[in-house]
């Protein structure tokens, strides 16, 4: 049985694009039967899928925003489910939302939620859910760094311009001294190229100082604006099979293979640990009168026992769980 991941998707300022390559991701990450992958907004500027991609079809009274007070109340692990939204195209509750904040004014009072949705988040691999984390362009840095700490990879999206690259240098520097000082060290730290400027991806790895550039998406704004604008139907067979898709699927593929790989890692030295015979001589010292408990069978952090939908919203009633079809915007920008 495979393990579950936590992906960290930060940005950097001027350089737009990381909530379109994380919806790319959303859509395209392989699951097999009984697993489900969760995207959560975490951009301290405020979400983007709500007013964008869902065009505007979702009311904005949950999310991200309600969990600061659940978290106070000792609510957080059981408030999330009751916060998400389902957008399988099938309605199955596999591919799944946690809107963001919808004025960056609310993002202070999350200040000491962070550290413990990013230990729930850690949790979630025992109840076979991978989670997505979209930091945007400022939260690798700050309170919301616990986020990023507690993945299993981090992953900065960074575009092939002179100004991109110049922009993504000191950050993924700083990421990588943050990481070593706080986290479990840097090694689970990449890069993903946008293809927007003239370089390529070997130019971009050079210039990044030693962060692998673990995978490249096109600068496909016509699709992109499907993911940032809702502007067209994410069901529909040109965009599934377009290249920036494809692309996705394999930048996913690379991402959940990173990240259960690093699990691993960190895991085996507590294996190790626990094969020398502590747990067993712990058991073995326990007073008769205070037998040692059986495993937990309850998943843990509040999560439903059962293997059925948690309860996400759809996207409003009667509204198909895909991005619908809208115009598209005037600017030739785009998504990205």
């Amino acid at each position: 049985m495979r393990t579950m991941a936590t992906v960290a998707l930060a940005g950097t300022p001027g350089s737009p694009g990381v909530t379109t390559a994380a919806l790319a991701l959303l859509l395209t990450w392989p699951l097999t039967e009984h697993r489900r992958v969760l995207l959560a907004e975490c951009d301290p500027d405020g979400g983007a899928v709500l007013p964008g991609a869902l065009q505007g079809r979702v009311e904005g009274a949950y999310g991200l925003r309600n969990l600061a007070v659940a978290d106070r109340r000792g609510l957080l692990a059981a408030s999330v489910w009751e916060q998400l939204i389902d957008l399988s195209p099938d309605e199955s509750g596999t591919r799944l939302l946690l809107p963001g904040v919808t004025d960056p004014a609310q993002t202070p009072g999350l200040a000491y939620t962070w550290d413990p949705l990013a230990r729930l988040f850690g949790e979630w691999h025992t109840v076979g859910v991978d989670v997505l984390v979209d930091l945007g362009r400022g939260g690798a840095s700050g309170a919301a760094a616990a986020l990023v700490r507690r993945a299993d990879a981090v992953l900065m999206v960074v575009r092939a311009t002179l100004r991109g690259i110049a922009a993504a240098q000191p950050r993924l520097e700083a990421l990588r001294a943050d990481l070593e000082a706080h986290g479990t060290g840097a090694a689970h730290l990449g890069a993903v190229v946008v293809g927007e400027g003239p370089y390529g991806t070997a130019e971009v790895a050079k210039e990044l100082g030693g962060v692998p550039v673990l995978g490249a998406l096109p600068y496909a704004p016509a699709h992109a604006r499907v993911l940032s604008d809702g502007a067209g139907e994410s069901s529909d067979r040109r965009f599934v099979r377009s290249e920036l898709m494809r692309a996705a699927r394999s930048l996913a593929d690379t991402m959940r293979t990173r990240a259960e790989e690093r699990r691993r890692m960190l895991a085996a030295p507590r294996e190790r640990e626990l094969g020398t015979g502590t747990a067993p001589q712990q058991a073995q010292a326990a007073p008769p009168s205070q037998p040692v408990p059986p495993p937990q069978t309850v998943p843990p952090s509040g999560v439903p026992a059962y293997w059925g939908v948690p309860p996400v919203r759809p996207p409003s009633p009667g509204v198909p769980a895909t991005f619908g079809p809208a115009p598209a915007p005037d600017s030739a920008q785009g998504g990205w």
